[in-house]
């Protein structure tokens, strides 16, 4: 099962529980409007290279288009569709007035010189730019795109328009119109809901287990965040493999690991493990903050965490989330667990459009406050409809869709 086919057999389930309109299920299963350009690039020894990229806006009924652009060579146009559809779901299921859209450039950044990556960027906006603007679709980071890259971003877009125009884009360096908290607001918003799952479970911090698969910017600062706050990490990992250790570990003692070795997999505090064997160790929380398709019907039943959290998009598959339900594992999915990183996006764009700054508290204060209210309306609706938290997220999103296509759209 493809991606985009997973995303729309997800929509389909929920569709069904709520008993939603046919009409509706039909428009959120078709993006609006899918762009492929030709993106032509003089390269630095003087020969011209073309590059394929995407912009794929799949629905605006709440709000402007909204969602990351990534720089990858296995980028493609079925990944692209399918994570502007979560962008459509993820921004309605914590009720912030946006829609789904998703771009990217099939490219491995790291063979580019920063002159080229600098060109390909401005190029690709150049021609995605009919269709992108600060009330109409707003990127903003993913794989391997960077503050700076969104900086080029805004900067190229001004000229075009002819005026200051940086609310085109969010996470962009503090200094060029960016928001405080949005680097670590993906794994803030994460740990809010976390709390309040782990508060109504009865879970002490001091007595409940992590294990954090991926040690990136999200699940890093989720670690922080969480040992900070009391929970015993026991096991995390990065690409090249984990570390597990049921007597705790630093994470002090593993960032330094990181920055000396490049890797927490040469950590010298526990036991050695591949990212797969990291995923059945012993926990009560097991955090998924790495790749997609992590928790498959090959390894779901071995897994012995009392709950699933997915800071990462799309790393447990549908038949996965079979295995956990019947093994009465709850899965916090993504679309509501790495809800903040959007959420202080929109920030962003409030911000830029306002012309006034908040400061990191008044962010966080701001962000607690959707999050929590967003926790409470899944829970609601998983209640309501006797289903699975992923399940009760997707319709307490398309609820809103619905609402909105309804009120706003002639058809």
């Amino acid at each position: 099962m493809s991606l985009f086919e997973n995303t729309l057999a997800q929509i389909k389930r929920a569709s069904d529980i709520m008993g939603l309109d046919k009409d509706i299920a039909t428009l959120l299963s078709t993006p609006m409007r899918k762009v492929e350009v030709n993106i032509p690039v003089r390269m630095d020894d003087g020969t011209l290279r073309m590059f394929t990229g995407f912009r794929v806006q799949h629905n605006n009924a709440c709000g402007p288009f909204k969602g990351g652009i990534r720089y990858h060579q296995q980028v493609d146009f079925g990944e692209v569709m399918a994570l502007s559809a979560w962008m459509t779901i993820k921004c309605s299921v914590v009720g912030i007035p946006l829609g789904g859209g998703k771009g990217g450039i099939i490219v491995n950044p790291k063979e580019l010189s920063k002159g080229e990556l600098e060109r390909l960027t401005r190029q690709y906006i150049r021609m995605i730019a009919p269709v992108i603007g600060p009330t109409t679709d707003v990127p903003a980071p993913d794989v391997n795109t960077t503050p700076e890259i969104m900086s080029w971003i805004a900067d190229e877009y001004s000229k075009i328009v002819g005026h200051d125009a940086k609310g085109v884009v969010t996470g962009k360096p503090l200094e060029n119109g960016g928001s405080k908290g949005r680097d670590k607001a993906t794994a803030m918003g994460g740990t809010y809901v976390l709390h309040e799952f782990a508060t109504e479970s009865g879970m002490n911090p001091a007595e409940t287990k992590i294990i954090v698969q991926g040690f990136g910017n999200a699940g890093s600062i989720m670690i922080e965040l969480l040992t900070a706050a009391g929970y015993k990490l026991v096991g995390t990992s990065d690409s090249q493999g984990g570390i597990y250790c049921a007597d705790g570990l630093d994470f002090a003692a593993l960032s330094a690991c990181k920055a000396e070795k490049g890797t927490v997999h040469a950590f010298e505090g526990g036991k050695a493990v591949t990212n797969e064997e990291l995923l059945v160790q012993d926990c009560d929380i097991l955090i998924l903050a790495a790749l997609e398709n992590q928790l498959t019907k090959g390894n779901a039943d071995q897994v012995k965490a009392k709950l699933v959290l997915e800071l990462a998009n799309g790393p447990t598959m549908p038949e996965a989330d079979e295995i956990l339900s019947k093994k009465g594992i709850p899965v916090i999915p993504d679309i509501l667990a790495n809800a903040g990183g959007v959420t202080v996006s929109w920030f962003e764009m409030v911000q830029n459009a306002d012309n006034k700054y908040w400061e990191t508290d008044d962010v966080n204060a701001k962000l607690k406050d959707i999050m929590v209210k967003a926790w409470n309306d899944v829970k609601g609706n998983k209640a309501k409809y006797n289903c699975t938290f992923r399940e009760a997220a997707f319709i307490t999103a398309i609820s809103r869709v619905e609402k909105a296509i309804k009120e706003n759209w002639k058809i």
